[in-house]
């Protein structure tokens, strides 16, 4: 309705020609004796003067009167033209091109007879610079290199000074970085100074490495999962470890059983087989003996029946027991090969799913450091030396491949020799690992001229990176 009433009148506030209002029509007598004397003064009632007005005008003078209230009010003009009085004697309606005349000449006038008003209370475009308190002093500005708080959440310590100048005046002040705001107390100033006086903040966080980071996408790894299993493991080792069975064997000895291991690893070479199944086959000799008594005649019988089961246990293709006559030198005939195997099982009552050094030494290897060769080599070599020592049967798996994992690092004098990575995948630390440590570099010493060196010419090879050549470490390394 609004927007049609400019079309209604001119400039001079009349009604076009044309109009509905220019129609002459009779208007009503009016009545000479009025019934309302007290209404007649108010001017509800339009006496008919001499000259005679007509409806015409009546109706434009009721229209002009109705479109200046509507256009008085600001709810019903744009936000521009708000608060805009028209000047005295102009009735005309407000077009765009008229208010905006009077637009300018209201804020003319203004600017010419207000005041000088201060910056803030002026409506500029630019936001109004904020006065601080007169109460609040401000702190200084640090350098943005000097505002990046230090470890433990404290600040540094010229920091702390300007602080604390700051929340003498006081207990509370703002800081605005960027978006964040960072609100600083009495209590947070004193919280990081005594901090800093401790010396709680200058202790440095542990690094461990995430050695599972670059096998998000292999599924064999068992990324999800690999934590969890280890956890299971460490705690399957205390029931499956064997005992010092020597002084329940009459007929054997340490020396004997390093001969049997010495020709197990042979063996296993020969046949190509994984390391998986030559420690799982030195666990059942061990495990066994543990609990029968063996003769000294039947002892490489066990080893055979033992490798025998361990090659179906973990090979896919598993070699046949006439391949172990053969190794053997027909040493025993098939029917005693599958006795011995059948009261293998039946003795550790078919419970072949243990953890093994094995399993161990390929988690703690990894983190060791997967990207040095050399050193993977060195500490598989140690663990094939545990193999061969008496003892280390009755050491659980974990600390044995800890000790391989010590020792390597030690010959190849990596430093340091043991880290928060090796501490936290272990559980271990430095101290708990010197006898064992000693144990293997003693044996490494010995290795070239020991008689049995299946292990030694194992990794003197160039397959292995000839580490069995590296001098060995002195013992007076260890600490």
């Amino acid at each position: 309705m609004l927007m049609e009433l400019p079309f209604l009148f001119g400039d001079d506030g009349q009604v076009p020609r044309g109009s509905r209002g220019n129609r002459k029509t009779r208007p009503p007598p009016a009545d000479p004796n009025p019934t309302r004397p007290a209404l007649g003064d108010i001017g509800n009632v339009a006496p008919m003067s001499s000259t005679g007005k007509t409806l015409e005008n009546v109706a434009a003078f009721c229209i002009r009167s109705l479109s200046f209230i509507l256009l008085s009010s600001e709810t019903c003009l744009p936000r521009r033209y708000r608060g805009i009085k028209l000047p005295e004697g102009i009735h005309r309606p407000i077009t765009r091109s008229f208010g905006a005349q009077l637009l300018k000449a209201a804020l003319a006038n203004k600017n010419a007879v207000a005041p000088a008003q201060p910056v803030a209370a002026r409506a500029v475009t630019k936001p109004a610079r904020k006065v601080p308190a007169k109460n609040i002093p401000r702190p200084e500005q640090a350098p943005k290199e000097n505002r990046k708080p230090s470890e433990g959440g404290a600040k540094d310590p010229e920091g702390n000074r300007k602080l604390s100048e700051g929340a003498a005046g006081s207990s509370r002040f703002v800081k605005k970085d960027g978006r964040k705001k960072h609100v600083y107390t009495l209590s947070t100033v004193l919280s990081a100074r005594s901090k800093a006086a401790c010396g709680l903040t200058e202790k440095p966080k542990p690094l461990i490495e995430d050695i599972d980071k670059f096998d998000g996408d292999n599924q064999l790894a068992l990324v999800d999962y690999v934590e969890d299993i280890y956890t299971f493991y460490k705690t399957a080792q205390h029931d499956s470890r064997p005992i010092d069975y020597m002084g329940n064997q009459p007929e054997l000895s340490s020396k004997m059983r390093a001969t049997l291991t010495d020709w197990l690893i042979e063996s296993h070479q020969r046949f190509h087989l994984m390391p998986e199944t030559l420690y799982l086959t030195i666990y059942i000799v061990d495990r066994y003996l543990s609990l029968q008594p063996v003769p000294r005649r039947e002892l490489q019988l066990v080893g055979m029946a033992a490798m025998l089961i361990a090659c179906k246990y973990e090979e896919i293709w598993a070699p046949e027991v006439n391949d172990f006559i053969e190794i053997a030198d027909c040493a025993f005939s098939r029917p005693q090969i599958l006795v011995a195997e059948k009261s293998i099982l039946n003795s550790m009552q078919w419970n072949l799913t243990v953890p093994t050094p094995y399993h161990f030494l390929l988690r703690f290897a990894k983190a060791a450091g997967s990207a040095d060769e050399q050193l993977q080599h060195m500490i598989y070599f140690f663990g094939e030396l545990t193999l061969m020592d008496y003892g280390m049967v009755t050491t659980y798996p974990s600390t044995v491949a800890a000790c391989a994992v010590y020792a390597a690092r030690l010959t190849l004098r990596k430093s340091p020799l043991w880290t928060e990575t090796l501490k936290h995948h272990t559980g271990l630390h430095e101290r708990q690992l010197m006898d064992g440590a000693r144990m293997l570099l003693r044996s490494h010493a010995t290795a070239p001229d020991a008689n049995l060196k299946t292990v030694y010419e194992k990794y003197g090879a160039e397959r292995f990176g000839r580490v069995a050549l590296h001098p060995p470490a002195a013992l007076c390394d260890l600490v």
